[in-house]
């Protein structure tokens, strides 16, 4: 599995993204049960309210050979903050309908 990890711009002073890379490597939160050896294509933010180069950075991801995006818990769950993005499911709706059938995706990491 190759994956491609979009986390909150909002978020980065707080979080350089430790636990998202502990959950990867011990295959814990939402790695638990693969099988497969996981590879980190890419960890990039979403570009900032609202989500506005998600897609642009979901694309790139691709290219550079993800088969899988990952949004990281910051998104979804607003860890560490305690808010999640309230672009969350557009962000997410806009990056499936723009990127190949063939990609998989998770909706956080921990």
């Amino acid at each position: 599995m190759k994956i491609g990890i979009i986390r909150c711009a909002q978020t980065e002073d707080y979080c350089p993204g430790t636990t998202d890379f502990k959950m990867i490597k011990e295959k814990k939160g939402a790695f638990e049960g693969v099988g497969e050896e996981i590879e980190i294509v890419g960890f990039i933010n979403c570009g900032g309210c609202p989500a506005k180069k998600a897609v642009l950075r979901a694309r790139e991801l691709v290219k550079r050979g993800a088969d899988t995006i990952v949004f990281a818990s910051c998104i979804q769950k607003g860890t560490p903050i305690g808010y999640p993005c309230p672009f969350a499911k557009k962000m997410k709706e806009l990056i499936v309908n723009d990127l190949p059938d063939s990609i998989k995706y998770i909706d956080y990491t921990h």
